[in-house]
């Protein structure tokens, strides 16, 4: 797969992140429930304790991490790609440990929160292999 290709894939799905996040943080500062297919299980994970980091929201936290993301892409060389391949796998570890929460502590689902789980685990996987095949 070309330098290309996978930079592509990776704009696709920061974009996604972007979107996803964005809608999350509307949600958090509108004070409005998310629309969710899961009974409540998204209002449950957005209103738990453990939506917030230092009394920041963590949909804020993901926001700006898609963000760096995307700007990681128009970064030329290796620099761009190993700031890519570092941040998304920062992310993949932040988006475990929120997934673990889910399901242990929180004993709610937020589909918002899972798919933005799976949009980071692609990301982090292309931007890793962008990266260890360092196409120039």
């Amino acid at each position: 797969m070309t330098d290309r290709a996978l930079r592509n894939a990776a704009l696709a799905l920061a974009l996604a992140g972007v979107g996803i996040a964005s809608y999350l943080v509307y949600v958090h500062y509108s004070g409005t429930e998310p629309i969710c297919s899961i009974s409540h299980g998204c209002a449950t994970v957005q209103k738990s304790s453990y939506a917030k980091l230092a009394g920041v929201p963590v949909a804020l936290i993901g926001l700006l991490g898609y963000v760096a993301i995307l700007a990681s892409l128009f970064a030329r060389g290796a620099t761009g790609r190993m700031a890519g391949a570092g941040m998304a796998l920062v992310g993949l570890g932040f988006s475990g440990w929120l997934t673990y929460l889910e399901a242990e502590r929180i004993h709610a689902w937020c589909q918002w929160c899972v798919g933005s789980a799976v949009v980071m685990t692609l990301l982090a996987v292309v931007l890793a292999w962008r990266f260890v095949t360092d196409h120039p």
